[in-house]
């Protein structure tokens, strides 16, 4: 293939500057980052390239939260099931949790905030029968039900941030690297210091043409175990965006209070497999409304200082949507994801209202791939070919690598490839980017979410492997590079409006009572006659797994 040049975003760090250029122009590359853990020295920033820099808005900011640590972030957690043997009992609520990253939250009374439930019965304990011993992190409840299983619903603050925390142990940076305490710009100091800090920020860095924000405000749903290990993931989870503050606003906005068990709901933590309620639904919304003013405000100062304002599809996404109602006023100029294969690729292909978008590519240089004796050459190249079909449908605009470029450099065999990579993207988007692909058919992916979550069904940790959910996402991967159009439809939508005139296929995929199936969404009359009418005028409809799965009126 012909060597060509752009479209290719490349990672330095301190002392690696001949290496740089020399990778500079055997990738091609026309832009350059930082990644977390790593800094672009001067004479990087000098080169001919543009300069991604990685600007944290929540978090970062020690010097600024230790002076203000009541405004930290917080989530509601609900301690493990115990079961009473007798009338007393008491419940170490955090047994499990990592006392590192979460610690109670006592400046908030818990008699009004906490929550303890007979799971037996499903019955909320009244706050008279329980007491809080702070000393012990206990709640001792009076008067249970012998052999009753109680739970408590309780908020706790963040203290490290779950992403630097994965980062921090993975790459060994021990006592050398301060913990990250994200603060919640929903309270007045913090709200205060993003933008006159971000403001100061853009004169101090006039190099940086592209600030690339990781994210807003509030990171998915990641908390991790008395081990140091995953607890629990949802990289669409709202948990880790609550707070008394937010319960408040809420309640003003659309009129009546949230529950502690609205969050924890039963431990399943409204993972997105869950068939989200009503109360779930409207905080996404409320919550996707906020977050878009307070981003659209720092986007306003990087676009007054000469900069773009980029946002990374991950980390502390939650609340920007970027296939919802409030994602176009933020007024972003590109965003970047992480690539995992066709889903992913698609996921951030298809993004409206963006100058460009662009795809990380892995692996990441990072010490867990990038190791004597391990090749990351066969990563890489299952990576590619997998995004791949997806490009032929839909390009990103741009790709790039993140991580310790040092590492990579180690690794010719690696470096080659690449280079072979980053050429083949290029020829290819020269062909296909103004291309409209052939469309055979046009296929409606129906589930609770809809367009929310277009490209993102199924998807527990971004695009990790979880083999419950290997062959459900095995149909985005397939669609994301076949000849026909997607497009994602609720419930709520076909109910309203029926099925769309120009949808060809319905597809409904996933196991009884998740949100992928519908579950209770199937009990509605109107549901099953729209599409009862779609079939029976000449529309397909593909199941897979246990579609419109469920128990009434003597029919599964």
């Amino acid at each position: 293939m012909a060597k060509s040049k752009g479209r290719l975003t490349l990672p330095s760090e301190r002392n690696f500057l001949a290496q740089t250029q020399e990778l500079l122009d055997r990738w091609g590359a026309d832009a350059i980052r930082d990644s977390d853990g790593t800094k672009l020295e001067e004479a990087v920033k000098d080169l001919d390239a543009s300069i991604y820099t990685t600007y944290f808005v929540a978090r970062n900011h020690n010097d600024f939260i230790k002076d203000h640590m009541e405004e930290c972030q917080q989530l509601y957690l609900m301690s493990p099931f115990h079961t009473a043997s007798k009338e007393s009992l008491a419940i170490d609520f955090m047994q499990g949790y990592y006392r590192e990253q979460v610690v109670p939250d006592y400046h908030h009374d818990p008699k009004e905030w906490w929550e303890v439930i007979n799971r037996t019965t499903g019955q909320v304990v009244p706050s008279s029968q329980w007491q809080v011993d702070q000393e012990r992190d206990l709640v001792i409840v009076e008067g249970a039900e012998p052999f009753h299983e109680y739970t408590v619903s309780f908020l706790v603050y963040k203290i490290w941030d779950p992403t630097q925390m994965y980062n921090h142990i993975t790459n060994n940076w021990g006592d050398s690297v301060a913990h990250d305490i994200p603060f919640d710009v929903r309270q007045p100091h913090s709200n205060r210091f993003m933008s006159d800090y971000l403001r100061r920020w853009c004169q101090e860095n006039p190099k940086t043409d592209v600030v690339r924000f990781t994210t807003f405000f509030y990171h998915f749903t990641l908390v991790f175990n008395d081990k140091a290990k995953e607890k629990f993931v949802d990289w669409f989870g709202y948990g880790a965006s609550v707070s008394p503050a937010a319960i408040l606003a809420f309640q003003e906005a659309k009129g009546y209070r949230l529950r502690p068990e609205d969050f924890v709901d039963q431990g399943y933590y409204n993972t997105a497999f869950r068939v989200p309620s009503k109360a779930y639904l409207d905080y996404v919304d409320f919550q996707s409304h906020f977050v878009a003013q307070e981003a659209k405000k720092l986007v306003d100062i990087v676009h007054e200082a000469g900069k773009e304002a980029m946002m990374f599809l991950g980390d502390n996404w939650i609340g920007t949507e970027p296939y919802g109602p409030y994602f176009k006023d933020i007024g972003l100029d590109a965003v970047v994801g992480s690539v995992g294969g066709g889903a992913t690729l698609r996921m951030i292909a298809d993004i409206p209202h963006v100058k460009y978008t662009e795809g990380r590519f892995l692996p990441y240089f990072f010490p867990d791939t990038f190791y004597e004796g391990n090749d990351p050459t066969i990563e890489a190249n299952e990576n590619w070919l997998t995004a791949r079909r997806a490009i032929m449908r839909k390009p990103v605009d741009r790709i790039g690598y993140g991580g310790y470029l040092s590492l990579a450099y180690k690794f010719p065999k690696f470096v080659s490839y690449i280079e072979e990579v980053a050429d083949e993207f290029r020829d290819i988007y020269a062909i296909v980017k103004d291309t409209k692909p052939y469309v055979g058919l046009k296929v409606g992916i129906l589930n609770a979410w809809g367009a929310l979550r277009t490209w993102q069904t199924h998807m527990v940790a971004h695009a990790l492997h979880y083999k419950q959910i290997y062959s459900y996402l095995g149909i985005l991967e397939a669609l994301s590079g076949a000849a026909v159009e997607v497009v994602f439809l609720s419930f709520d939508q076909v109910i309203a409006d029926g099925v769309p005139a120009d949808v060809d296929v319905l597809i409904n995929a996933g196991d009884a009572g998740t949100a992928f199936s519908g579950g209770q969404h199937w009990a509605r009359p109107e549901l099953l006659s729209a599409i009862r009418r779609f079939v029976y005028q000449g529309g397909g409809l593909v199941g897979v797994g246990e579609p419109s799965a469920h128990l009434q009126n003597g029919r599964f």
